[in-house]
C-alpha cells in the first residue's frame, strides 16, 4: 500500500475534470536548529497552516502526528538545522522533513517491548505513500483527499 522506495511525490496536476475547492497550492516552509522544543513550534506551524486552508480536522491530526514523527526523527538522526516544507493542491498534501543526513530513513522491525522506534510504521499507517528522496537528506509523505467532481 505505501512505498518507502518512491523517489518523489510531485503534487497531482489538475485535470479538466476535477473542480478546485482550494488555491492551486499553497504551502510553507520552515527551517530551525535541532532543538526539541522546535518540534511542538513544527506542530502548531502545521495545523495553524491546515485550519487556514480548510482541511479536516481527522487529516490535520494526522498530518501534525506525522510532522512530529518526521521532525523528531531529523533532529535524532540529522545533521544540522531541520527543513519542513507542507504544501497542499486541490487533492494532495506533501509533507518533506529534510536533515542533511545522506542514510535514508527507513522503517526498522519493532516489539511489544520497545519504547521506540515506531515513529514511521504510524507514518505508514496514516499516509497514502511516503518515500526518501534520492540523495537520502528527505524523506516525504504524501496524504491525499476527496476532490469534488463536476457533473
Amino acid at each position: 500500500m505505501n512505498s518507502t522506495t518512491s523517489t518523489s511525490a510531485p503534487l497531482a496536476e489538475q485535470d479538466g475534470k476535477h473542480r478546485r475547492t482550494r488555491a492551486p497550492l499553497q504551502g510553507f516552509d520552515a527551517a530551525f536548529a535541532p532543538e526539541r522544543h522546535r518540534i511542538a513550534g513544527a506542530r502548531r506551524m502545521t495545523a495553524s497552516h491546515l485550519r487556514l486552508w480548510h482541511l479536516s480536522e481527522s487529516l490535520t491530526a494526522d498530518v501534525v502526528v506525522t510532522v512530529s514523527e518526521l521532525v523528531t526523527n531529523a533532529m535524532q538522526h540529522g545533521n544540522g538545522d531541520v527543513k519542513l516544507r507542507v504544501q497542499c493542491s486541490a487533492d494532495r498534501l506533501l509533507v518533506e522533513v529534510s536533515d542533511h543526513n545522506p542514510a535514508p530513513a527507513r522503517m526498522r522491525p519493532v516489539h511489544d517491548e520497545d519504547t521506540r522506534g515506531r515513529g514511521l510504521h504510524m507514518v505508514d499507517h496514516l499516509a497514502q505513500d511516503w518515500g526518501v528522496s534520492d540523495d537520502g537528506l528527505t524523506t516525504w509523505v504524501a496524504f491525499g483527499f476527496p476532490v469534488e467532481t463536476t457533473r
